[in-house]
């Protein structure tokens, strides 16, 4: 399957990030908490070479706890700050300003030194589309400070936002790299949402899920979908969910694209249940 997703916007977003990292004095990278690794923007690495990196892990109530909690300690083995966050609800955001200031400090402390006035903690939210970067900004700020969509690529432009702690926060557009020859890795940002569904085969994207459900939650594929049975082939298993749902063309025949979406909007929502598609290392 070939995924197309890296339109013009996201290649000028990309330039963004970098002309903007002489604003901040650190930067915060959401990632998808389900997918860990791959919802990381590899061009991102290089940031961290050149300013303070806090990883937030959004979306932690729809990945598995124990594999989120073994994904932070991987990370800090590394040298990488993390915090698992649930922005939908608030889990972990009091935690984000105190890892914060925890890493600006030694910036602080040296402007200080140098005779300069104390002033706000700047930072820079980046991350792939769709991770959930407006909400993150929301719930932090306690208000409404940045426009917020289900839809990957819904923030334009750049915003700062004034906290009433002292932070600021720069806003960036969701920054996506090009196409990767790592069909794993496409699959996974396709059925969690980073990835416009015209950008790939929904149906695919469906079965590639079905799939890895199958050799690793089976139960849940039949307790969701009232099946009697797993069938090995992936277009007989979305017929059969199609079936079950009443997903029906003109002349009886099971709408296959139907089943797929929904499939794929179920799993989004965390209906099927809780899951992390990355493995952490070791």
């Amino acid at each position: 399957m070939e995924f197309q997703w890296y339109p013009g916007h996201m290649a000028r977003a990309r330039r963004a990030v970098f002309e903007n990292l002489k604003l901040v004095d650190v930067v915060i990278e959401l990632v998808d908490a389900r997918v860990p690794f791959s919802s990381r923007n590899p061009e991102l690495k290089k940031v961290s070479d050149l300013k303070p990196v806090l990883l937030v892990m959004n979306k932690a109530d729809l990945a598995e706890n124990e594999l989120t909690a073994k994904w932070g300690k991987s990370f800090f083995a590394c040298g990488q700050p993390a915090v698992a966050v649930n922005s939908l609800h608030g889990h972990g955001i009091k935690k984000v300003p105190v890892l914060v200031r925890e890493l600006a400090a030694a910036k602080m402390t040296a402007l200080i030194a140098a005779g300069r006035r104390a002033r706000a903690v700047r930072c820079m939210v980046v991350g792939i589309p769709n991770v959930g970067k407006s909400s993150f900004i929301n719930r932090l700020a306690g208000q409404r400070a940045a426009r917020t969509g289900s839809m990957p690529g819904v923030t334009r432009g750049r915003q700062w936002i004034r906290l009433k702690s002292d932070l600021e926060l720069l806003d960036t557009p969701g920054v996506l790299w090009p196409r990767r020859d790592d069909r794993e890795v496409g699959f996974k940002l396709a059925v969690t949402g980073a990835v416009k569904e015209e950008s790939f085969d929904v149906t695919e994207a469906a079965g590639w899920l079905l799939q890895w459900l199958i050799g690793n939650y089976p139960e849940v594929l039949l307790d969701r979908y009232k099946l009697p049975v797993l069938p090995c082939d992936m277009e007989k298993l979305l017929e059969s969910i199609g079936a079950r749902r009443g997903f029906y063309k003109p002349g009886g025949v099971v709408d296959l694209f139907k089943a797929a979406a929904v499939i794929l909007k179920e799993f989004r929502e965390g209906l099927i249940g809780r899951f992390t598609l990355d493995l952490p290392p070791g």
